[in-house]
């Protein structure tokens, strides 16, 4: 995945997560990435700074809670976009991708805490995200 700082026509920036650049420009030229603030969906890349790792000594300003929230919501919406949802069945679709037996691509879905422990054991790649709630 990869983070991309985006403009509208009207000039709003926002950030949004794609699988990879080609996903990015993909979406953009039909139309399916909307600026969050005006819903125009004639968007771009904007100029970005390099995403460099701070020391564990400096820190930047907080994040409140409500942007801690946008983020997620954010993350929520690519992933929702970019990946598809296997439901409960996520253990066995992540296992059947890592041996090589469907093609790869990005799921999301429910496991357990055992599924998420037994993947982990067989070297399974995942991550689990917190799923803030839509306000829809």
């Amino acid at each position: 995945m990869i983070l991309f700082t985006l403009r509208c026509a009207s000039d709003h920036e926002f950030e949004a997560w794609f699988r990879d650049g080609d996903t990015f420009e993909a979406q953009a030229q039909v139309g399916e990435i909307a600026c969050p603030h005006c819903g125009d969906t004639k968007v771009e890349k904007a100029v970005m700074a390099p995403n460099i790792g701070r020391s564990r000594d400096s820190k930047g300003p907080p994040i409140s809670p409500a942007q801690m929230k946008a983020m997620l919501l954010a993350m929520r919406q690519q992933v929702e976009q970019n990946c598809d949802y296997v439901g409960e069945r996520f253990a066995e679709e992540a296992r059947r991708i890592h041996y090589g037996e469907v093609d790869p691509r990005g799921i999301y879905g429910e496991a357990t805490n055992e599924e998420s422990e037994a993947l982990a054991e067989e070297g399974v790649e995942f991550g689990r995200i917190p799923w803030v709630q839509t306000d829809a």
